[in-house]
């Protein structure tokens, strides 16, 4: 099985896959203070409670945003499953080329994105990504990361403000049945679920015309459903977005993974 991990700000991603088929998925939250140890035992009860055995990994593949846990993660791989993992950056061959002003500025999830989006739907493409920021990846007609436009993501900007506004609570994030609400729980959630995604909206309609138009418009992270249900724009939701992008690329390069 391969195993694809992607490392967020705010959540780690795992993903194991037998062929295409990503057989079992788990998320935990980042924690940048444990060590290789610390996680390889986390990850082997998650192993463990789906009866998989560690032997059964042929191979990893690591997008990181999280520097520092980057080689945490890397020296987890080589000590408890002897294997280098491929980890995502300018030198792997994508098969997208980076069309930004500062291609080492862009997130590896969001080029694994951006690979994923590629394969399932096709190009142009724009990648909603719902997670520590909300983000508007373009993909072009040819295929390239043309660039992308970052907003707040919905849990830290709510959190913002629930820690600025003292007689606001914090609340559950589900749909509203009114716009308007009559009481401080609804107003909140009336704002957060469709202000954001008016914010879809609104950007994805500038980005689609730069596109030409006609792009597949794909929501992934946690809160993607919730938000892509109150917009008109969203086609595709697809939460192992990430994870599968990265199984493509190291089948992409598997002379250089495990």
């Amino acid at each position: 099985m391969l195993l694809c991990i992607d490392i967020g700000n705010t959540n780690i991603k795992f993903g194991l896959f037998a062929g295409e088929e990503i057989r079992y998925h788990w998320r935990i939250a980042t924690d940048r203070t444990r060590l290789a140890d610390e996680y390889a035992m986390l990850l082997f009860n998650l192993f463990d409670s789906a009866g998989i055995k560690p032997g059964e990994m042929t191979g990893c593949a690591i997008s990181s945003v999280v520097p520092v846990l980057t080689q945490v993660f890397e020296e987890m791989v080589a000590r408890y499953f002897t294997c280098e993992p491929l980890i995502l950056n300018l030198s792997i061959d994508t098969g997208v080329q980076v069309r930004t002003d500062y291609p080492e500025e862009v997130g590896a999830d969001l080029i694994a994105n951006a690979v994923g989006a590629k394969a399932l739907y096709g190009t142009p493409a724009i990648v909603v990504g719902f997670g520590t920021a909300t983000t508007f990846s373009a993909i072009s007609n040819e295929g390239n990361f043309e660039g992308v436009a970052i907003a707040p993501g919905v849990i830290t900007s709510s959190e913002s403000l629930f820690r600025a506004a003292a007689a606001l609570p914090q609340i559950a994030l589900q749909r509203p049945p009114v716009a308007v609400g009559k009481n401080t729980i609804r107003s909140l959630q009336a704002g957060i679920v469709f202000g954001f995604a008016a914010l879809v909206e609104g950007l994805v309609e500038r980005i689609q015309a730069e596109l030409g138009g006609n792009a597949h418009v794909v929501a992934t992270g946690g809160l993607a459903h919730l938000i892509s249900g109150e917009t008109r724009v969203i086609q595709h939701v697809e939460p192992n977005l990430t994870l599968i992008g990265l199984r493509l690329i190291y089948e992409r390069n598997r002379s250089r993974g495990c």
